[in-house]
């Protein structure tokens, strides 16, 4: 499908279609190799510069990275930037020698008003475990986390739904936001996430897929696979 030829109202439809697809379930098996994507682009910009990063695990040492460079035209409207996003994440996909056991991915999963944030859309479209690790929250109620290192609470929807979780990563920074995306669970994302987060505030996954997406962006590194 061609998301460039779609309308909002088109893509919300499509949004609730595919939130039926949607499988949020704990992960049962082994994960040895972790992956992490993020986007970027301008804001007004019809480029976007894909990026997903391969990692050992639980070791978090990078393996290799796949970067692409795509033209998209859908517009720029919150809630709906996994149809700018995912036609790219999914050329980097299919550049990866190998795929991972789970993708994290730089945005959010099922916390999202209709269930269907970037991770939950990639996911059931490549029908592979995913978790949202995001910045920002989108949607959802929270109470502030402790201040304490792995602190969290729980997102939530009015209906008392739990979402995901807001995680504090690091002591005295904003939290993330980590909820699953597809054929993961809410206590198994955070946990996975917990694992991956070392010195800084994002996991080392996203962290490192923001990296080279920017340095790809600005000519520091090229399109294609390339090993670490």
């Amino acid at each position: 499908m061609n998301y460039n030829e779609l309308s909002v109202p088109e893509a919300t439809i499509l949004q609730k279609e595919l939130k039926e697809k949607v499988i949020t379930a704990p992960y049962r098996g082994n994960i040895r190799l972790i992956a992490g994507a993020d986007i970027s682009f301008n804001k007004f910009s019809t480029t976007v510069y894909a990026g997903i990063v391969l990692l050992k695990f639980p070791e978090l040492t990078p393996v290799g990275y796949s970067l692409v460079e795509k033209e998209v035209t859908f517009p720029y409207v919150p809630g709906f930037l996994a149809f700018r996003e995912v036609p790219a994440l999914l050329d980097a996909w299919q550049q990866l020698p190998q795929l991972p056991d789970v993708l994290v991915v730089d945005g959010h999963g099922i916390a999202h008003p209709r269930r269907m944030g970037i991770a939950s859309h990639f996911g059931v479209m490549v029908n592979h475990p995913t978790v949202g690790s995001a910045k920002k929250k989108l949607f959802g109620y929270y109470e502030e986390p402790g201040n304490n290192r792995f602190d969290y609470t729980p997102l939530k929807d009015k209906q008392g739904n739990i979402l995901g979780n807001v995680l504090r990563s690091k002591p005295n920074v904003k939290p993330v936001f980590v909820s699953p995306g597809h054929l993961m669970d809410v206590d198994g994302s955070r946990e996975l996430i917990t694992a991956c987060v070392q010195r800084y505030r994002l996991p080392e996954p996203t962290r490192l897929a923001h990296n080279a997406v920017n340095q790809f962006r600005l000519g520091t590194l090229t399109a294609g696979y390339t090993p670490a």
